[in-house]
């Protein structure tokens, strides 16, 4: 129903108020009680009207504020070269032009080696480890008055995790810890089929499931598959089982409430989607669990372990320059990201014809949509936009990193690679991906698998001396939680991108102004990487992924050599 205006609800009191009836010769005390009510009605009114108008002034005020944004974004856009003309300059960052810098500053750039970072120094970690406590090797669901009225299992509990390769990594994590709040049987998971990715891979082929079953027992029971009594209760089709819809991030009292009572009656319920269904602030026994089922229990297949292993092997022994170290980069410079970004780079109207059919084709007019603004100059601004290949250059260059510094690149397939790449390769002559550093025969059996390609960068990139992430994700989320937990502190680097695109886009900066920068850059990026947020036992307000600890550090084992993934 559309709400009325202020006229609407004006024109309603007219025409639905009582018709006075005429007064009374004499006053009494009835006609006295009639006219308090119609003034208390008549502001009745007047209150409606006024919250009315105050509704519509917010909203115009909304609009109105939008209006210089909208504004800003045309100029930007369409109309750039003409307001030049008029001697307008858009504001800094606006613009790409880091291919440009790249080339007046190549000279400087080249010849520069004074300050190389020493690589085996990025790992020195100063603060005194607290002795560890051995993790409890009880279920956690006896934690639980519901629990311990009714200790036998509930029920099978099947999830259907969605996402890419780490989205659906923290829907199995989450999924174990539900099980064990719930009592529950956990049916391995099931991974939804994604438009994007367009991976069908199932969780037997990225992860091991004997070893995932047997890490987690004690603690949850894990199976296969469902029971064939109660399969052919539902036809032998899963998908035949009710779906039980749960709120994204929803607290533990919502599962013992509503969704327990159910399994307990079921015997079997299916949560699809099952991506953040959890909220991350729950009890240290339940919170075990992810722990657990993160950096325990989730172990790559063979096939991915066996050649992440063999990549590393090789471009340590590449790297003897730096002592067999190398940094790892996840660039998501991909043609589906630089789509979804609607950002502009050097491309001109090439560019932006190729990348508005690959976002009709991939998100089907999700970008037409009525009321979507699309405004690249101001997602440059605000550090939205990827980094090109040519950037993470200019920038690791300028923070020291020479180019005796072995680089692997983490990543899918780089839009327009050919053209792109080339400026990385010639600060960074020592480039290596997983294409390069393995044989053909060695990739053709995860070819067209995106996540399995996924899951050798993140294998590589795990053992980097120091790992830099671009855009942020799901990925670098948990590869920077997964190495706090292996080795403490290894050290990120997170670009500050809104004073990144500033600098690159000034066409007057020195070699030596923009070092500087970077390295103030760098400072404050090693900064953020030590501070361990402050965590009560019961007061998580930070991804467990990204911070594992101090619930995590039970786990922890520390080895004088370099864990291996098959450990």
């Amino acid at each position: 129903m559309k709400p009325n205006t202020a006229s609407d609800t004006t024109s309603s009191s007219e025409t639905n108020s009582p018709t006075t009836p005429p007064s009374p010769t004499r006053h009494s005390a009835v006609s006295h009680c009639r006219r308090r009510l119609l003034r208390s009605k008549h502001h009745s009114f007047s209150r409606r009207e006024n919250i009315g108008a105050g509704i519509n002034l917010r909203r115009n005020l909304r609009f109105l504020l939008l209006l210089p944004l909208l504004y800003l974004s045309g100029l930007f856009t369409c109309v750039g070269p003409f307001t030049r003309l008029l001697g307008y300059t858009p504001p800094p960052g606006s613009v790409y032009r880091s291919h440009q810098n790249f080339e007046r500053l190549w000279d400087d750039i080249r010849f520069d080696n004074s300050s190389a970072i020493q690589l085996s120094s990025v790992w020195k970690y100063n603060r005194r480890l607290k002795v560890q406590k051995p993790c409890p090797n009880s279920t956690a669901l006896y934690h639980f008055s519901v629990h311990k009225e009714s200790p036998d299992l509930s029920g099978y509990l099947i999830v259907e995790a969605n996402g890419g390769l780490n989205q659906q990594r923290a829907a199995i994590c989450n999924a174990v810890a539900v099980a064990g709040l719930l009592n529950a049987i956990l049916v391995i998971p099931w991974f939804e089929f994604n438009s994007v990715w367009k991976d069908p891979s199932d969780f037997g082929d990225l992860y091991d499931e004997d070893h995932f079953i047997s890490s987690l027992k004690g603690y949850v029971n894990v199976v296969k598959e469902l029971p064939d009594t109660l399969m052919e209760r539902y036809d032998y089709n899963i998908t035949n089982i009710p779906n039980f819809r749960v709120q994204a991030w929803a607290p533990v009292n919502y599962y013992l409430g509503v969704v327990y009572p159910v399994l307990r009656d079921q015997g079997v319920i299916r949560i699809a989607p099952f991506a953040n269904r959890l909220a991350m602030n729950v009890p240290p026994s339940i919170q075990l669990l992810r722990c657990i089922a993160n950096y325990k229990a989730l172990r790559f297949s063979s096939p991915i372990s066996a050649l992440a292993e063999k990549l590393i092997d090789r471009i340590i022994e590449r790297s003897s320059r730096t002592a067999g170290k190398y940094v790892s980069v996840h660039l998501r410079f991909e043609e589906d990201m630089v789509a979804f970004s609607c950002c502009v780079y050097d491309g001109g109207e090439a560019e932006s014809i190729e990348l508005d059919y690959f976002r009709e084709n991939g998100w089907k007019g999700k970008f037409k949509r009525k009321g979507r603004v699309i405004a690249p100059s101001i997602n440059r601004i605000n550090g939205k936009c990827p980094l090109t290949p040519v950037e993470v250059g200019l920038m690791l260059r300028g923070m020291g990193f020479d180019n005796n510094t072995s680089i692997y690149l983490a990543s899918g397939k780089i839009y327009q690679a050919e053209k792109h790449l080339v400026p990385l390769k010639k600060m960074f002559p020592l480039l290596y991906t997983k294409e390069s550093l393995a044989t053909l025969e060695e990739l053709a059996p995860f070819e067209g698998y995106s996540s399995r390609l996924a899951a050798i960068d993140y294998a590589v990139s795990l053992f980097s001396e120091a790992f830099v992430t671009t855009q942020g994700g799901n990925f670098p989320h948990f590869l920077m939680g997964h190495r706090r937990f292996l080795f403490r502190h290894a050290k990120t680097i997170i670009p500050d991108k809104r004073k990144l695109v500033v600098l690159l886009e000034d066409m007057t900066i020195s070699w030596k102004a923009f070092k500087n920068q970077m390295e103030v850059m760098l400072t404050e990026s090693d900064r953020k990487g030590m501070t361990v947020p402050r965590i009560k036992k019961i007061n998580r307000k930070t991804s467990i992924y990204a911070y594992p600890l101090p619930e995590c550090s039970c786990l922890q084992q520390f080895h004088n050599s370099t864990p291996k993934l098959t450990a």
